[in-house]
């Protein structure tokens, strides 16, 4: 049955007048940007904020930046207009039950506040076993960020939103090089930097938090589906928590099923059991890229160095990495793709180890097919020397 005309000319209206806002709603935000009055701005954008969700802002922020802004100007612009929007997007908070992602992510918000909070009291007060307590809790917060930026923001991507991620993982930075600066004032027993670096560390987490609060997690609300949320916190328990145990959902996980089918190669055929027990059996972990820079494969090593989340399969490469060090990895990627490397490698110091990464392309009768990233912790192996040519076992 055809739908009535004035159904369709509704329907058409109704487009053309969400289009109109966002249109206005940009005008505001590139005023915003070349410094109008918040005030002014503000009552501007009372009647065209009032019937637009959170998803539809991180959508025209999203488009904004593919027309120039930046995401560095971006993130300036958004405590800006997020002060502009305040009223629209208040009272439109989520109602979750306890197990959900998002609202494991939010309670953690909250006590993340707080210990931030405690330890500027803390500092001013020079407590020093206070001090240190909080800050034991406030490094294993680390968790919080890595669920975020491992699975929830490749999930939101996958739905085709990628720089309201992008935008607060660059938050998350700064965050963290704020937490290295109380760390040491810690260590350097200096309480008044302590206190100051801690109050900056509130500041800069209620901002954060308010934008995820009620933008960044509705929007991802909106546009998953509820077995997206199942698979999402399933991998939250995979990385664990930070700040309290949150409670399980009371129903029968399904158990994956995996193909007993045999494959076959050029020399030797492999159970896909087989292959993949062999596969996380390695002393090191591999990370596999196809020739269209999304990430296909994993393994599971015992003692894994760099976290992996199954979020991020089908994931660009790109958005794995934090914005600074997007330009190496198209480097890496642009010289493998012309043959006119065969190797990149890097070294690190991490928890007192010594971490080696090396990225090889992978070919196949001459054609690039992918990249391959093979991380060891190689402190061991340095030590080796001399020789030792029998078994040593007791």
């Amino acid at each position: 049955m055809k739908p009535k005309p004035f159904i369709l000319r509704r329907n058409i209206e109704n487009m053309e007048m969400l289009g109109d806002r966002k249109g206005m709603l940009k005008s505001i935000i590139k005023q915003l940007h070349q410094g109008a009055d918040i005030e002014e701005m503000r009552e501007k954008a009372k009647e065209i904020l009032k019937d637009l969700t959170p998803d539809e802002i991180a959508e025209i922020e999203q488009e904004m930046v593919k027309e120039g802004i930046t995401r560095e100007e971006m993130e300036k612009l958004c405590d800006i207009h997020l002060e502009v929007f305040k009223e629209s997007i208040e009272g439109k908070s989520l109602s979750l039950p306890e197990w959900h992602p998002l609202h494991i992510l939010m309670e953690e918000h909250r006590i993340l506040l707080r210990h931030a909070s405690m330890l500027a009291e803390a500092a001013g007060k020079h407590d020093e076993k206070e001090t240190e307590k909080i800050i034991s809790h406030i490094k294993e917060t680390e968790k919080h960020y890595l669920r975020e930026e491992n699975i929830l923001f490749p999930y939101m991507e996958k739905h085709g939103i990628t720089e309201p991620p992008a935008i607060m993982w660059m938050e998350h930075d700064k965050i963290r090089e704020m937490k290295k600066g109380i760390y040491d004032a810690m260590e350097k027993k200096d309480y008044e930097r302590m206190k100051n670096l801690a109050g900056g560390l509130a500041e800069m987490l209620s901002h954060h938090f308010y934008k995820e609060n009620n933008i960044l997690f509705p929007t991802a609300f909106k546009i998953m589906e509820e077995n997206e949320w199942d698979s999402i916190r399933k991998e939250f328990d995979e990385i664990g928590y930070c700040c309290f145990i949150p409670q399980k959902r009371a129903e029968h996980e399904e158990k994956e099923k995996m193909g007993k089918g045999e494959i076959k190669f050029e020399v030797g055929n492999l159970y896909m059991e087989e292959l993949e027990a062999m596969m996380n059996s390695l002393p090191f972990d591999i990370t596999f890229i196809d020739r269209e820079d999304r990430v296909k494969y994993f393994n599971q090593s015992k003692e894994r160095i760099f976290i992996r989340t199954k979020a991020i399969i089908g994931r660009k490469v790109q958005n794995c990495h934090p914005s600074k060090s997007v330009d190496v990895v198209n480097k890496i990627l642009e010289e493998f793709r012309n043959g006119t490397r065969s190797k990149a490698e890097f070294w690190i110091d991490m928890n007192g180890r010594k971490i080696y990464i090396r990225y090889f392309p992978v070919r196949r009768d001459g054609e690039y097919v992918g990249t391959m990233e093979v991380t060891q912790d190689i402190t061991d192996i340095r030590k080796i020397e001399g020789e030792r040519r029998l078994l040593d076992w007791k």
